[in-house]
């Protein structure tokens, strides 16, 4: 079988396009992070846009990497792609820049300058850790036991005696 050298055995030209597929705006502004090389590379057997629309299918459908469609590029070249942009951080510089175009369009400041954080998000040390799990076990789980670092008494009234 002969095929021209542009046309890839299984993509289609002139494929139905899916739900997931990347619009011209959308690729407006991703193109200019997902070129890590020149459109004409001898690598580069692929349009860059079907290797996007490729990422965005699986992601969007949860679906195995070997469970592309024909028409879209194979697998292998998609998972090396998107390794690609991940190790380089293409998607964390999107997803930063994207949010500040977000916030400057309500009139808000390009980066945060403030940030909110829970107080069981702090992560603590190992032997903080162990103590806070030990609290929280003698305390919820054995508040009757006795104990001889307390003078053989319960931990609930050891804290009425401090208090």
């Amino acid at each position: 079988m002969y095929l021209h050298p542009w046309h890839k055995l299984g993509m289609n030209e002139k494929r139905k396009g899916y739900p997931s597929d990347v619009s011209d705006e959308e690729w407006s502004f991703c193109v200019n992070y997902l070129t890590l090389t020149k459109e004409s590379a001898p690598q580069r057997e692929y349009p860059l846009r079907a290797v996007f629309n490729a990422l965005r299918y699986l992601v969007r459908v949860g679906g195995a990497w070997r469970m592309l469609p024909n028409d879209l590029p194979p697998w292998r070249v998609v998972h090396q792609l998107t390794q690609r942009w991940i190790n380089v951080g293409c998607f964390a510089a999107m997803a930063h820049d994207l949010r500040a175009i977000l916030r400057m369009a309500l009139d808000r400041q390009a980066d945060p300058s403030a940030v909110i954080l829970g107080s069981r998000t702090v992560q603590s040390t190992p032997e903080n850790g162990a103590r806070a799990v030990f609290d929280y076990i003698e305390t919820f789980y054995n508040p009757k036991r006795r104990h001889s670092a307390l003078d053989y008494q319960c931990p609930v009234d050891f804290e009425h005696q401090m208090n």
